[in-house]
């Protein structure tokens, strides 16, 4: 199943990047969701590592507030105000922000500049079975349109035909994966697509019409960072573990079922309708703790000290 595929491929896949993530939104103007992103670091990834494990809000970072003296919030946004609240709120939980108080007024400032942290964004689009290919050769004419990753990349379990490759767009690399093994087969590189320049975002493609947005260079830019932050924050470990005996997580936490006899979906394959349920407590799961171990995240960095501290300040 799909789902499996797509937990063991990011197993396998974080032995080569130090952030990867599931299932991100990865359009301007659009809803296209991208199966993974791999994150590459960047010249300060040890910075970004060192301030905070969560996702650093993208209107806080887009904001007027710097690390030099403090501002008054509702002159440091250029968003509506109900957004701009949110912001500052997770941007102080989340140890970015310092906030104080002067006569009754909230004033932030950054803990350190935004640091240039990442480099390349892959994405992957998943497909284990070509026979069911649904919508994907849109989907990955719009990646390859849009060019708001360096480079896309299809994982499919399928012998890959000429026919098959005369649908990929050429600029789309080719993995064969086996996520039985691990083994990952590269049959085709992607081609580095234009992130500096303009793109087509494909709204909406039939065969009497498609429409398309303009993405401008800024507009590219900060979606990409958002992305890249929400890969960072977010992983991939976002699943909890069912309440049966039957499950037996494997050494990077992927919910194997031996009943089943492979990986499932805990949120809609296990409970009582299930032939083989066996209640008990959820098996230990510590998503961060696998993540810390396998990966430069780190769960509780020297930011996260700052954020307590700060708080502190504020508990009267």
């Amino acid at each position: 199943m799909e789902f499996g595929f797509e937990l063991a491929l990011a197993a396998r896949l974080e032995s080569e990047w130090p952030v990867v993530s599931r299932q991100l939104g990865a359009s301007v103007h659009d809803r296209r969701v991208m199966d993974l992103v791999c994150v590459e670091p960047g010249p300060a990834f040890d910075e970004r590592v060192a301030l905070t494990p969560e996702t650093i809000p993208p209107a806080a970072i887009e904001s007027k507030v710097g690390p030099g003296r403090a501002r008054y919030w509702k002159e440091a946004f250029d968003c509506h105000p109900e957004r701009a609240e949110r912001a500052v709120e997770a941007a102080v939980e989340c140890g970015f922000f310092e906030r104080e108080r002067r006569s009754s007024r909230t004033y932030v400032r950054q803990v350190t500049r935004y640091p240039d942290w990442f480099d390349r964004l892959v994405g992957v689009e998943n497909k284990p079975d070509l026979g069911r290919p649904g919508a994907l050769e849109t989907q990955l004419l719009t990646d390859v349109k849009l060019g708001l990753l360096d480079a896309v990349v299809l994982a499919t379990a399928s012998h890959v035909t000429g026919a098959h490759r005369n649908r990929i767009p050429d600029e789309v690399g080719i993995w064969q994966f086996d996520p039985e093994t691990g083994e990952r087969t590269v049959l085709r590189e992607p081609e580095p697509l234009p992130v500096d320049e303009p793109g087509i975002d494909i709204c909406d493609r039939s065969s009497a019409r498609t429409e398309i947005q303009v993405a401008d260079t800024g507009e590219k830019k900060r979606v990409r960072r958002a992305l890249a932050e929400r890969a960072y924050g977010k992983g991939w470990r976002t699943y909890g573990m069912p309440a049966c005996a039957q499950v037996d997580p494997d050494e990077h936490g992927l919910p194997y079922c031996p009943w089943k006899g492979r990986i499932v979906r805990p949120a809609t394959e296990c409970g009582p309708d299930c032939g083989g349920h066996d209640p008990a407590e959820p098996p230990g799961f510590d998503p961060e703790a696998l993540r810390a171990a396998r990966t430069s995240w780190e769960p509780d960095p020297d930011g996260r000290a700052r954020r307590q501290t700060g708080l502190e300040r504020f508990s009267e």
